[in-house]
């Protein structure tokens, strides 16, 4: 009986350590699939990580708005944004990012299609509705119009990203003021 039960013990350990392993490769693989578009000649990336972020929350601030953001950035622990007017660029941008909202299981949040630009926001919640683990946003430019790809982790409430957006000044920001009012 004791055999058994070990036998048992044994078996949940091996499928748990192999969910950790598939957890961590997934989590992983966004950060590597994204990479590939840092260092192009033709497309300007911004990379923050969550060293960056704690180092930032260390800030004093002495405004509400100040405040907001610094209690936001605690929260974050990636953001990268890739711009490009390349089309080719932008062609393997978006190729990338619908491959990883596939493998990823991201839910559409919004859809916009206006004058020839198409913006896709996805996201991956966490322990309730408004909670945001994951936040990817693809902005498709028509004719002279940039694309933009941006990924955001960490744990955070959407409606909290128009601070991100304003302070940092985030390509495509607009259109997440928009998603966070929704």
């Amino acid at each position: 009986m004791k055999t058994n039960v070990n036998a048992s013990v044994m078996l949940i350990q091996k499928r748990f350590a192999l969910w950790i392993v598939l957890f961590a490769v997934n989590c992983m693989s966004a950060q590597s699939i994204f990479e590939k578009f840092d260092n192009q000649d033709d497309i300007r990336a911004v990379i923050v990580n969550k060293k960056m972020f704690a180092l930032m929350g260390k800030m004093e601030v002495k405004d509400k708005d100040g405040q907001q953001f610094l209690n936001l950035i605690k929260k974050l622990d990636n953001l990268r944004v890739f711009v490009t007017s390349n089309d080719k660029r932008a062609n393997e941008m978006k190729a990338e990012a619908m491959k990883y909202i596939k493998t990823a299981s991201l839910d559409e949040l919004m859809r916009i299609a206006e004058k020839g630009k198409s913006v896709r926001i996805y996201v991956r919640s966490g322990a309730n509705e408004s909670q945001v683990k994951e936040l990817l946003m693809f902005i498709e430019g028509a004719g002279k119009e940039e694309s933009v790809l941006m990924s955001l982790t960490g744990s955070f409430e959407l409606d909290e990203l128009t601070t991100l957006t304003e302070k940092m000044n985030i390509p495509g920001g607009d259109v997440l003021r928009k998603a966070s009012k929704k």
